[in-house]
This record gives C-alpha cells, structure tokens and sequence, in this order.
C-alpha cells in the first residue's frame, strides 16, 4: 500500500500490526510499529529508507508497483539500522548501481551489516542533492540520535524534514497522522520512546535540535521512520524533545519492588501511604519489576522527581529482576532524580546496601542509606515504614 503525503512525496513503508518487542527482547512495542519509507518523484526519483528485511520481497514488489526501479536515481539511507535498511540487498540486486547517500560512518554500517561494497555517496551536515526545480535535499547528521551513522534529510519546496528515529514512536495505525489518532495513545508512545531510547544522548539531543532551528528552515512535515507523521502542528513533539532533554520530571514518585512473600511489597505500600499522608498533590506510582513492563517502568522513571526501588535479599543478593533494572537505570543515565533503598531480608540483609550501591553508580543523588525489614513487617515495622515515606518526601 502507497499513500501520498504530498504530489511529490508518497509513503511506501509497512505497518507491522505484530510485533511486540524491538532490539531482541529489549524493548516492548505493544502497539506494533511502522517502518517508514517514502518515495520522492521529481525532476530526479529518491528513495528515502527502506523496511525490516522480513518484509523485504513485500516492500520491494510493491514498490515496482509505484515506479520502475530503474526510474530510482538516489537512495537516502538516513540510518543503517536493520529495520530501515532491511530491504537494501534485495532492492540493490535489481538496482546494483544506484547511488546511496549516507554519512560516512552509515557506508561502515552498511558494509558491516551486508558485506557489499555498494555505491556510497558519503554527504555531512549541509551537503545539498538537487532533485527539482523547486526541491532539493539538504542533509544533517545526527550523530549519536541513537546511532553513529544516524542524519535527518530536509525536502526544500515541502518543507518536508524525514527525520529517520528521531521523534517517532512504536506505534501501528492505519492512521498516516498525528492529528488522526488517539492522541493519549500517540503521547504515551512517544515519550516510552524517548525514555527507553533517546534518554542517553539527551544533551546532543538538545544540542542538534537547536543545531536545526539555527537553519530557519520552515517544517511542514517531520516524517519519521517509525509511527506517524507529525503534520498538524509538526514542531509540537520538536518542543517536548527539548523538555524531555532537560533533566525531565514531573511531580511524581515510582516505586518499583521485588518481593518473595509480599514482605517487600508491603513495605512498598506502606512507603507509599507515608509520602501520600504529607503530600498529597504528588503522584505515587508502584510497580513490581518483576511482573510489570520493564520499559514502562523506565517510562515512569524518567517522568519522576525521585524513586525507591526495592527488594528481597536472596542468596546474599537481589532478585534478577531488580538486578536488570539497575543495569537499564545505569545505562539510560537519568539527570536530576533522587532515590533511595528499601527492602526486607531474613539473615543477612545485604539487598539495600546493592541497590544503594547500584544507584550511586548511576549518578542518582541516593538521600539516606534506605530501609530494611526483618521477615514479614509487623505493624510496628509497617508504621516505620510510613514514617520513612514521610520522611523521604521531605528531603526532596
């Protein structure tokens, strides 16, 4: 299926209505997912990205269907990730000699993923392509946006930015635009995108973006590579990027927990009424790690002020799905977050001085040394407990 966005620009991408996780098993798409892929017919035809290489002989049958491939003049590969280049080999077997435009470290990528010495056209930020009489396409890395090769390409004439991973979402529709769908649904994917994905990199996010609007270039389209394309007021999610690169929170705290017998968890509930009984106004939200969407939990993470995560001790450690966790914690490397350790043992007790340890690590500012409990709380135990969730609120 082909749908036109413009007279010169068409979508030729492939809705994925199935998928349900992303980078192997690292990230959950419960809304499926789209690869975007888009056609330019001017003076000169470009091809902008491809599909995931399951969906290949589909993308390429109906792209014969749009054009003759050998109408094809240039290849924009704005990004050698395998979902957006997928498609390239078997494409490149019908069209060997046409062109590909990618930054130099993107003709690395390629060449490591397929092994074939295609014709590269290396191009860096400002580099022009003519394509028409009205159009041409101005490219601009962006580096580390999430990968090394990854660069936006900017139609002139459309005023048309394809702006590859950056500000898209996981998110299947048969709806082409933002303005068309839910739009809680389409908020809720976006920032679980920028949480899990683009979190790491936020200060070149800002940096690029402002890189961008120094170009005064007028946007009427930000086309992404994945879930749909932002017409109706497209600089709108451009705005939230920014928000979300400045050390994002909002007026909540998570608290996630790992428990054995509901120990843990009943100190997690009992935190959780401490902090509510002085501060009503914020948001407490509560996840077992070990039952719940570890990127929704990360999601939950980023829009908070602070977190507790707790555990059982077992084996004098932490339960895997804590350990996971932290790991994701210390690798997305969140800004301007404070936190803090609880957790309820039966001999030795070591879990909250690991979690405390693995939140330092991830540069979290840890406020006190945590909470621990012996065997099940009692309601002497259950009140310290509150008391702490009192107590901790205050230190923020």
């Amino acid at each position: 299926m082909a749908i036109k966005i413009t007279d010169k620009v068409t979508w030729v991408g492939k809705i994925d209505w199935e998928l349900r996780n992303f980078h192997g098993e690292e990230y959950t798409t419960h809304r499926g997912s789209s690869y975007n892929s888009y056609l330019i017919h001017d003076d000169k035809t470009v091809l902008i990205d491809t599909v995931w290489e399951p969906f290949a002989e589909e993308f390429v049958e109906n792209l014969k269907k749009e054009i003759d491939l050998n109408e094809i003049d240039y290849i924009v590969a704005n990004h050698g990730e395998v979902d957006h280049s997928g498609a390239l080999p078997l494409l490149m077997k019908e069209i060997p000699n046409v062109p590909i435009y990618c930054t130099v470290n993107g003709a690395k990528i390629l060449k490591a993923h397929y092994h074939q010495d295609w014709n590269f056209e290396t191009v860096k930020t400002g580099d022009e392509l003519e394509i028409g009489k009205d159009n041409k396409l101005i490219f601009i890395e962006a580096k580390m946006l999430h990968w090394p090769d990854s660069m936006f390409t900017y139609m002139t004439g459309e005023s048309i930015l394809f702006s590859n991973d950056a500000f898209g979402q996981h998110y299947a529709s048969d709806k082409l635009y933002n303005d068309l769908v839910d739009q809680a649904e389409l908020y809720q994917e976006a920032i679980k995108y920028y949480a899990n994905i683009l979190t790491p990199f936020s200060p070149l996010v800002t940096n690029k973006i402002k890189e961008v609007l120094d170009f005064n270039l007028p946007v009427n389209m930000i086309a992404t590579s994945h879930g749909v394309i932002w017409r109706n007021n497209p600089t709108q999610i451009i705005e939230k990027y920014l928000k979300w690169a400045d050390a994002y929170q909002e007026n909540q705290i998570t608290i996630v927990y790992e428990t054995m017998w509901h120990a843990t968890r009943k100190m997690a509930e009992a935190i959780a009424d401490g902090i509510k009984s002085v501060d009503n106004d914020v948001s407490v939200k509560l996840y077992n790690s070990a039952t719940s969407d570890k990127n929704d939990v990360i999601t939950e993470l980023f829009k908070s002020k602070a977190m507790l995560i707790g555990c059982s001790t077992v084996n004098r450690s932490i339960m895997h799905a804590t350990s996971g966790l932290l790991g994701m914690i210390k690798g997305i490397g969140f800004k301007n977050k404070k936190a803090a350790a609880f957790g309820s043992y039966g001999w030795g007790g070591e879990s909250v001085k690991i979690i405390t340890e693995g939140l330092k690590e991830s540069k979290l500012e840890v406020v006190d040394d945590g909470i621990r409990v012996l065997w099940q709380p009692d309601e002497d135990s259950v009140e310290r407990c509150k008391e702490y969730g009192r107590k901790f609120v205050k230190k923020l």
